[in-house]
């Protein structure tokens, strides 16, 4: 009995002690959740921020933008748009003294951040270097990187006679492909020009930030030009992208290979390749590809490996074979797919409410998902992978992606930001779409009153009821099927996905065929079983990039984020999230809606090949349309395609227009197509096509079974009217 009693006095000891520092570290968490929340609140900059600008690109002139009311205060902005997710670009003290490559001018330079798009910024409390808009320093393993945020690509703007208003959370007009081409060579020209070299490396020494060497400055140039070289080769593409677009699942996909593929599988590659027009003959040989491979990773290839590999495959030096550029093209065929299926920068507004998201409905937002969807979002935009591969043992990540049983197993340490990641998607549910700036909501929101004043001015910013009213009942008809109507300030919406095949939707396949067709190597996760709504599934040696990407990102949010962090912060920042992704999220697991293919034991991303339709509220604010941003207006969109035996003197949409200028047409509701040196946009190709959606035109599909009649001209009016008030 007394020992029984000693043993039961231990054990009250012990929980209690257990309970007690429980309670400490709740309360503890708490506070910092409480001071964290004041934190965000401290930059109230009444401008947002935001700057005018002059003598702007394209001509465009504007004063300090303004706001609606979108649920968002100041802080709120500002948080959004400074708040690291994991993004590292390249070192933060690079960014801040690179010059342009044909000039001295700084390659920050309002002019230049204005001329691919993005939002210049003024200096303000979260931001003290007036980075722009997305733009923030992020701090990784004790380095300070230059990243981009959610808010980079996802903040819009439309600007009209001289007033701009910035939309939160809606469609970039960034041109991220032209920023990192001139990044790429004005790293080069850092590099090679002795002058421009001299004054880059005594400016990063003057900040006296990371670097005190000359020579640890010298050596990190020559390596972060050949990363973002790297990247700009891997992810070239023969469709041109322009203004307001981006494949960013093809580059994600690239990405996620580039740091999955083992040195055996590269070596593979390598030793299959032909050399052009000869089936027969070896691209390389045996001593070649060792000698290239020579003390590079037995498991995990990554970014620098890769940047290293290249440059001895290209060097006639040492013995190297010094490839051409046909030929690298040739290998890069056969480890990464082209990114050729750009799309416009979906806007953010509901994204929380909605059950599936992604244009072709690939992410659920159920449980988890939200956190892996922006874990593979930071994957695409530059997030450090450090991913080791270390002997077999335990940890949650390797039993999640099935690695349990390998010799080797995946560390997924990374730069991605998880716990940020997921207040953000918080954040994101006050978000609102934005009202047309003259209707009359009853809000006591000054910014909306401005907007309402100065646009008030404007005859073409009028909205006519007469036309809204019977808009009304054709959008009933012509419309509502699949886009339905919702309160955009409804606290407890959901928004639910209406999906349509590619065939019913008629619109350009590239984006639904990649996202399920591209195929990659997959490592050390060959081998491993991934559950599929059909069934588990086992991941090849080449597999569906989708499956690569799914166990990649599945293993990242399995892991303790922060390595920056002390251990048991990691793991409470973890427990947190995990609770936060099961419980706090209001979107559960459902089957799809729509027309959509069904996913079969033997075409498990069978559903993929659809288009998601959803709510039009604040659509007005997000020009060009299409998931491909090939239709400029939507009054455009109300247009057929010209087939042949059409009329020449019928109406049809356009197959040529710029983008690129942020003017707004109130008319048609779209931005200005002709009169300015923009992106020349051409519908001809697969990836920029400008078919499908015809709804409510002479080509219009047959819904239900029933043909609908066509609009006619003053009905196209009505229509458009109406969808302004959305």
């Amino acid at each position: 009995m007394g020992t029984l009693s000693l043993g039961n006095l231990f054990t009250r000891r012990f929980f209690r002690r257990l309970f007690k520092w429980l309670v400490v570290i709740v309360i503890l968490m708490a506070i910092g959740l409480a001071i964290g929340k004041l934190y965000q609140n401290w930059d109230d900059d009444p401008d947002r921020g935001a700057v005018a600008i002059e003598q702007g690109a394209f001509g465009e002139n504007y004063s300090t933008p303004i706001y609606l009311d979108q649920g968002w205060d100041a802080n709120d902005s500002l948080w959004y748009y400074n708040t690291t997710q994991g993004s590292a670009l390249m070192p933060y003290d690079f960014f801040i003294a690179l010059e342009q490559s044909d000039s001295t001018g700084l390659f920050r330079a309002n002019s230049v951040i204005d001329k691919y798009r993005y939002l210049p910024q003024k200096p303000t409390f979260f931001n003290p270097d007036g980075l722009p808009v997305g733009f923030v320093k992020e701090t990784y393993k004790g380095s300070d990187y230059i990243g981009l945020t959610c808010a980079a690509c996802h903040t819009g703007q439309v600007n009209y006679k001289g007033t701009a208003l910035r939309i939160d959370g809606g469609a970039a007009m960034a041109d991220m492909v032209g920023f990192l081409t001139d990044l790429e060579k004005s790293l080069t020209a850092a590099v090679e020009n002795s002058e421009k070299n001299h004054r880059f490396v005594t400016r990063v020494l003057e900040l006296n930030n990371t670097y005190s060497k000359a020579d640890d400055v010298q050596a990190d140039l020559k390596r972060w030009t050949r990363k973002i070289r790297l990247y700009n080769t891997i992810n070239h593409s023969n469709v041109e992208y322009g203004y307001a677009r981006l494949d960013a699942f093809g580059r994600i996909y690239n990405r996620v290979l580039e740091h999955v593929i083992s040195r055996n599988q590269l070596r593979d590659v390598l030793l299959g390749v032909t050399k052009a027009g000869d089936d027969d003959a070896n691209l390389l040989t045996q001593e070649q590809v060792d000698k290239v491979l020579d003390g590079i990773s037995e498991t995990i290839i990554g970014d620098l490996q890769f940047a290293r590999i290249i440059d001895r495959l290209m060097s006639k030096k040492d013995g190297y074979p010094g490839l051409s550029l046909r030929d690298m093209e040739r290998i890069k065929a056969q480890i990464f797919n082209e990114p050729n299926a750009p799309v416009s920068y979906p806007f953010l507004w509901d994204i929380v409410q909605s059950d599936y998201v992604q244009w072709n409905g690939l992410a659920s937002n159920a449980g988890v998902g939200p956190l892996g969807r922006n874990t593979g979002e930071v994957i695409g935009v530059f997030g450090i992978l450090d991913w080791t591969a270390h002997k077999r043992g335990w940890s949650l990540s390797s039993l999640l992606t099935g690695q349990r049983g390998k010799s080797y197993q995946i560390d997924f340490t990374s730069s991605i930001d998880l716990v940020n990641l997921s207040r953000l998607e918080s954040h994101l549910k006050s978000l609102t779409s934005p009202v047309w700036p003259t209707i009359d909501t009853g809000t006591n929101n000054p910014e909306q009153k401005k907007a309402n004043d100065i646009f008030g001015k404007f005859s073409e910013w009028q909205i006519d009821g007469t036309k809204i009213r019977r808009g009304r009942q054709l959008y009933a008809q012509y419309c509502e099927s699949c886009h339905e109507v919702i309160d955009r300030t409804d606290w407890n919406r959901i928004v639910v996905a209406s999906m349509a095949n590619i065939d019913l939707m008629g619109t350009d396949r590239a984006m639904a065929e990649n996202s399920v067709n591209y195929t990659g190597y997959s490592g050390n996760f060959k081998n491993t079983y991934q559950a599929e709504g059909v069934g588990s599934l086992v991941i090849k040696d080449r597999a569906p990039v989708v499956q690569i990407l799914t166990a990649a990102t599945m293993g990242e949010v399995a892991t303790e984020p922060d390595p920056d962090k002390w251990w048991p912060r990691r793991a409470l920042d973890w427990l947190y999230m995990m609770a936060k992704s099961f419980f706090d999220n209001e979107i559960k697991a459902s089957v799809k809606s729509g027309a959509y293919w069904s996913d079969t034991t033997a075409l498990p991303y069978n559903s993929l090949l659809a288009y998601k339709a959803r709510p039009l509220n604040g659509i007005w604010a997000t020009a060009p349309y299409l998931h491909n941003g090939s239709v400029p207006s939507i009054y455009d969109l109300l247009l057929p395609i010209k087939r042949d035996g059409d009329p020449d003197d019928g109406q049809y949409r356009p197959n040529e227009f710029k983008v690129g200028s942020r003017e707004f047409d109130p008319v048609k509701i779209g931005l200005r197509t002709e009169g300015y040196e923009g992106f020349h946009f051409s519908a001809t190709k697969r990836g920029d096509l400008n078919i499908g959606h015809e709804y409510g035109t002479v080509h219009a599909p047959a819904v239900s079974g029933t043909k609908q009649k066509p609009l006619t001209e003053a009905e196209r009016w009505e229509l458009v009217e109406y969808i302004k008030t959305l």
